[in-house]
């Protein structure tokens, strides 16, 4: 299998080239692309994709869209961490550990999902299989590396916004006050968990932190349930690592890949003996945003797809609709 990374420059490009060789995915060969040639790197032109069996984009919005197409036409993978695909209707938007039930065997085009949304969906899609859900409201205190490599760099040079402050805008605002990354964490997150009707309200915010995203939620369930209950399900979740007491921060999570779950707890004010049962509770999520949020996720896909044979399938030469 031939493999190839587009936008190999990048932090996300780097980490999916590096998560390649620590899972010892089988790849015969690993080509490496950007906007023009340096080092090891390639230019990246539609001839020089043509014989890869599975391309992953981790760059802007631009180069997928310009170079997909011409790959899934041939039959070929798409595995995009940018935001191009990721809504269409006819496009699965896949976390492994949560919902790899939507892949079919025609899907070749396969977007990896914001990366604070994968944080998001990870620590919630327990709750929803033990007890239902109702509504989300998150808080977000993102990595610098969420902006890409320019941002990080600055960062470690102690320039730029995020220096001592936390600043709470990621994207552009629309008319309603809400930011592009606010839109995408609630969109996404209803998509990947199956329920297009569910209330989701997020605040994103920027703060001084290299890799790994936290996330404040707090979560209606569909039916009453109980700490201990959640706390079982967490237990039991694949990519997750649940602590029933102390604390987990940023620091403690970077360059590993589970979603760490912590401070489980209702959020009604203790009026009787069973203060840990009901249907409102809040907990705190930790995830490395470059790893889980995004490298880690799209090599977990392309081993789904070499576990069920669909990439076979590709290289073997089959066309069709992604």
């Amino acid at each position: 299998m031939k493999v190839a990374v587009v936008g190999a420059t990048g932090v996300v490009g780097e980490t999916i080239v590096r998560v390649l060789e620590e899972r010892k995915v089988p790849v015969e060969r690993v080509g490496l692309f950007a906007s023009r040639t340096h080092d090891n790197v390639q230019a990246t032109t539609p001839e020089a994709l043509r014989d890869f069996d599975a391309v992953f984009f981790a760059g802007s919005e631009d180069a997928s869209e310009r170079y997909a197409p011409a790959i899934l036409e041939r039959g070929a993978v798409v595995i995009d961490n940018s935001s191009t695909y990721r809504m269409r209707a006819d496009v699965p938007l896949i976390i492994p550990e949560v919902n790899a039930h939507a892949l079919r065997s025609e899907h070749r085009l396969f977007p990896v999902g914001n990366c604070t949304a994968i944080i998001l969906c990870m620590g919630l899609a327990p709750v929803r299989d033990a007890a239902g859900l109702r509504s989300v409201r998150v808080a977000t205190y993102q990595a610098i590396s969420g902006a890409g490599r320019a941002a990080l760099e600055e960062f470690v040079r102690g320039e730029g916004d995020v220096v001592l402050n936390v600043v709470p805008q990621i994207g552009s605002f629309d008319e309603n006050g809400d930011t592009s990354e606010e839109l995408k964490v609630a969109e996404e997150t209803r998509k990947v968990l199956e329920l297009p009707n569910l209330p989701v309200f997020a605040t994103t915010v920027r703060v001084p932190v290299r890799t790994a995203h936290s996330e404040a939620v707090f979560f209606e369930t569909e039916r009453d349930t109980s700490v201990d209950e959640l706390a079982a399900a967490f237990e039991r979740a694949p990519g997750i690592v649940f602590h029933r007491s102390g604390i987990v921060t940023p620091r403690d999570v970077e360059n590993t890949d589970f979603v760490h779950v912590a401070r489980l707890r209702p959020c009604h004010a203790p009026s009787h003996a069973e203060v840990s049962k009901g249907t409102s509770f809040q907990m705190w999520l930790v995830g490395d945003q470059l790893r889980k949020g995004a490298a880690t996720n799209g090599v977990q896909i392309l081993e789904l797809l070499l576990a069920n044979g669909t990439l076979r399938q590709a290289q073997g030469g089959s066309t069709g609709s992604p």
